[in-house]
């Protein structure tokens, strides 16, 4: 089961039709996930390159392309595959598998991906707590801030 302190809604369904992305504000600072419907399917990745820290999400979408061989082989072919499943990085041309995270120019490098669940017609996305704002520790500062301030006479009369 998932644990509902990493929830994130993202929107409705129907506000991300296929194909399209979504970014989630930046959380204090920190990337942002974008989320992705790629052909119905949804997917969501950390909007932030592991090559050199570029925006990601804010990348060209396109499909897999094959090729039978190098360019300078006589009748090489390529094939265009998975169609709207690749993201480019805007800053050094990078691309990754949107479904995967996995590197097509390094293979050892990886992004961060995220589970994704609709639920009652909601887009929601899993985050990782390292991801999301340090809420309870905020949280627990204003609770004992609120406890000295109830706890502390104010005007007392003598």
């Amino acid at each position: 089961m998932v644990d509902n302190t990493r929830r994130v809604v993202v929107g409705p369904v129907d506000e991300l039709p296929p194909g399209e992305r979504k970014i989630i504000v930046p959380f204090r600072g920190r990337a942002g996930i974008g989320v992705f419907n790629v052909n119905g399917t949804f997917h969501a990745l950390r909007n932030l390159c592991p090559h050199m820290s570029g925006p990601l999400c804010t990348g060209r979408v396109g499909p897999l392309i094959v090729a039978d061989g190098p360019p300078t082989v006589a009748d090489a072919n390529l094939d265009v595959v998975r169609e709207g499943d690749i993201i480019r990085c805007p800053w050094h041309m990078w691309e990754f598998e949107i479904a995967t995270g996995r590197c097509l120019v390094d293979p050892r490098a990886r992004v961060k991906t995220y589970p994704v669940v609709v639920e009652s017609g909601l887009i929601v996305v899993y985050a990782d707590p390292a991801d999301l704002p340090q809420q309870e520790a905020a949280d627990s500062e204003r609770s004992s801030r609120d406890r000295v301030a109830r706890s502390s006479p104010r005007d007392a009369v003598t």
